[in-house]
């Protein structure tokens, strides 16, 4: 029998538990001295009244007051506990869940999202909550209900009785409100994700009036996710009263119920213990309570709990291999067969070919070629079915990126720039040298643009580098793609945004690097970088057409035109037909 591996969540929340049990000695303390109120009203009714005695009433008073400070400070140091232990959880888990969120993400699959983010701080605030304590304090409980069972077997079984209708309540809170609640909390990631992608593309809608359309779609999913918590908090609230009802009619009726059994002489320690197991019963039922009110709140944890749990069990953890030596940019894509990922329609079929170190290389074809896709698996971005993308003999995808990716140079086809300033972007956000900055810049010709604004390379490029121009933003981020001196470089359309001026600026940028030994992949529908191609590789419906030196290539293709113009003319004309009339 296969036992199922443990989940990462509750392996990490099992590291914490040196803090819960301090936590949990101290709840045990706090309660127990909870009983100091009750304790010093029993004490003044009976000691300082029968006695008159202003002595005892001042030491009681202090006694209590120096009670309450420690309670004061048991409280501080249970929340200072409980925020190290949160502090804990998010060191060990902040990382491995952004890392599985990013290759969610990358590969397309449920999770890729902020919301992970969300669920995990919902988690990590449960530690704080009420509910959480009140667990705490359940030993304290049991210690009470033996003590009320001590004073008389009557009053324990009925404090029972009492504890077993709260957790039925609690039982039939569950039932009711869990399916709403649950599926309210689906409704509200829908509705801000779609506010996410709405938010993205607010040129779009507000220049063709669409604004309208959006905002009613986005209504009609709101308005679902407050029905769906408007019923779950009606219910909630219904079992949240009956269960209020429940905690102050036992704590009179074991009143009433220790008064009887004092007429009868049934109770251990007399009248006072008909007060005092009022009080414990109470005090047993509290934790109880707390977790009924508090339903809503638990059952989003839960929730929010096996969201990250699926989303790690999908995206496990990369075990960390062996480091491979810097490569140098002999390229090698062999059999290649890829679908988008969580598709099962191949996109490239049967794609091979290889690429010296130092070569540069235009892949051409028509849109839905295949040309961005191959792009990304180039550089590891995404699986392949089937095949392999070696470079210099390693298999690219499962290649430790924080090592390769200082030698790869990658420009999408949309390109994204983050809020930061010039000098970052370039410098891909890690440690900033000024002088290889600005050579990346030069090379690609914007150190001179750069220059002109009043913070230069300090200068912030805003919101998804919204303070630049298209061409601007295409030229900073060839930039990134080229700073280091990368040994291997994939650029996907790299001109589509850029002038004349940009074009030869990206020729010679390319032109430069190739001198120092590095491989070029350009995927382009432009033929002005077809001057630095040493070899081209033509797509078509995701399948190599033609693939070799530029020039045969070009050869190849223009006699093929030829042939097919010749056959075109040397087809009769069709005579024209009478249409009736």
């Amino acid at each position: 029998m296969n036992r199922k591996p443990p989940s990462e969540l509750g392996v990490a929340l099992a590291e914490l538990r040196p803090y819960f049990v301090r936590v949990t000695g101290f709840s045990v303390i706090a309660t127990l001295l909870s009983l100091a109120p009750s304790g010093y009203m029993l004490n003044v009714y009976g000691r300082v009244v029968d006695s008159r005695s202003f002595m005892t009433l001042g030491m009681l008073t202090l006694l209590v007051l120096g009670v309450y400070l420690l309670m004061e400070i048991l409280e501080f140091e249970r929340s200072e506990l409980m925020g190290k232990a949160g502090l804990a959880l998010d060191a060990k888990m902040s990382p491995r869940i952004f890392a599985a969120i990013f290759e969610a993400n990358l590969k397309r699959l449920a999770g890729g999202s902020l919301q992970p983010l969300n669920d995990f701080r919902t988690v990590r605030e449960f530690l704080y909550s009420p509910v959480l304590l009140a667990v705490m304090e359940a030993p304290v409980a049991l210690l009470f209900l033996l003590l009320i069972f001590a004073a008389s077997p009557v009053l324990g079984w009925a404090a029972v009785a009492g504890a077993l209708v709260q957790t039925f309540i609690g039982w039939l809170n569950e039932r009711s409100t869990q399916p709403p609640l649950s599926m309210a909390n689906r409704v509200a990631i829908d509705a801000q994700q779609y506010a996410d992608g709405t938010l993205r593309n607010a040129q779009v809608i507000e220049s063709m009036g669409m604004v309208h359309h959006i905002h009613k779609r986005w209504m009609a999913k709101q308005r679902l996710f407050l029905k769906l918590q408007a019923a779950a908090s009606k219910r909630a609230g219904g079992y949240q009263a009956i269960g209020k009802f429940i905690a102050t009619t036992t704590s009179s009726l074991m009143l009433g119920l220790g008064a009887w059994l004092v007429l009868r002489n049934e109770l251990n320690g007399g009248a006072v213990m008909m007060i005092v197991s009022s009080i414990l019963a109470g005090r047993a039922l509290q934790p109880l309570v707390q977790v009924v009110q508090q339903w809503r709140g638990i059952v989003g944890v839960r929730d929010a709990w096996e969201r990250l749990d699926q989303l790690l069990s999908v995206v496990p953890a990369k075990q960390p291999g062996m480091p491979l030596p810097d490569p140098r940019g002999r390229l090698q894509v062999e059999g290649l067969m890829v679908a988008a990922p969580g598709s099962q329609i191949p996109i490239l079929r049967g794609v091979a070919f290889s690429v010296s170190p130092g070569e540069v290389v235009a892949v051409v074809g028509p849109s839905a070629s295949g040309k961005t896709t191959l792009a990304r698996v180039l550089v590891g971005l995404w699986p392949s079915v089937a095949g392999k993308v070696r470079l210099d003999g390693a298999d690219v995808y499962i290649w430790d990126k924080s090592g390769l990716g200082p030698n790869l140079g990658y420009l999408p086809q949309g390109v994204e720039l983050f809020d930061g300033t010039l000098a970052e972007n370039i410098a891909r956000f890690g440690e900033v040298e000024p002088a290889k900055v600005e050579a990346a810049a030069r090379l690609v010709g914007v150190h001179d643009f750069i220059m002109s604004l009043p913070l230069a390379y300090d200068s912030p490029v805003g919101r998804d580098g919204a303070m630049l121009s298209g061409g601007q933003r295409q030229r900073v981020a060839l930039a990134r793609a080229l700073y280091g001196d990368p040994v291997f470089v994939v650029l996907d359309e790299p001109n589509s945004s850029l002038d004349e001026v940009g074009d030869a600026a990206l020729a010679s940028a390319i032109l430069e690097l190739k001198r120092r030994g590095t491989t070029f992949i350009v995927m382009t529908h432009r033929t002005s970088i077809l001057g630095v191609a040493d070899k081209m590789l033509l797509l078509k419906e995701g399948q190599v057409q033609a693939f070799g030196p530029r020039d045969e290539v070009l050869a190849a293709l223009a006699k093929a035109a030829a042939q097919t113009q010749q056959a075109a003319a040397r087809q009769p004309a069709h005579p024209s037909v009478a249409l009736p009339a």
